[in-house]
């Protein structure tokens, strides 16, 4: 991919207890351009959140593109770099101690999107002062915190 076609993406999760009201949110930046998406579910967890901002980042993207993709999820991160997703779904979407994974249906949204685009995951410490991480923050939370929203089938089903 051509620098011109990376994308520099930030995303974060929060939740309002845990399990409780959540939100996502991700600020992309491309070519002089930003980008700032959020939203949120009325009962959810944090982990859920956390991925659910890198799909919502990921299927925002209208072509294949590289992707330098900051969370401070270690959890989200090292699924991704330490492949353990491609062992998850190699062992039929068991653990390495064989229980199910959880969030599954959020980690079979993400590994097709991950087949699109060519994404580097890097760890950011939480609160460090990172302005983009600050903003994801900002928006999750807000985002958590608004009245009306919808539910998280996902974790209703017992996926979480």
């Amino acid at each position: 991919m051509t620098q011109d076609r990376c994308v520099t993406v930030f995303t974060d999760g929060s939740c309002l207890g845990n399990p409780g009201p959540g939100g996502w949110a991700c600020v992309l930046a491309w070519n002089g351009h930003r980008k700032e998406l959020s939203g949120g579910f009325s009962r959810t967890t944090n982990n859920r959140m956390e991925i659910y901002a890198v799909i919502m980042a990921l299927a925002s993207l209208k072509r294949a593109c590289a992707v330098a993709l900051h969370t401070d999820s270690r959890y989200l991160a090292d699924a991704v770099e330490k492949r353990w997703l491609a062992k998850w779904q190699k062992n039929g979407w068991k653990t390495a101690d064989k229980k199910p994974v959880k969030n599954r249906d959020l980690w079979e949204r993400l590994a097709d999107l991950l087949k699109e685009h060519q994404v580097r995951f890097t760890w950011v410490k939480a609160h460090n002062g990172l302005p983009e991480n600050e903003r994801c923050d900002q928006l999750a939370k807000a985002a958590a915190g608004q009245r009306g929203l919808p539910s998280d089938e996902g974790y209703e089903a017992g996926m979480g």
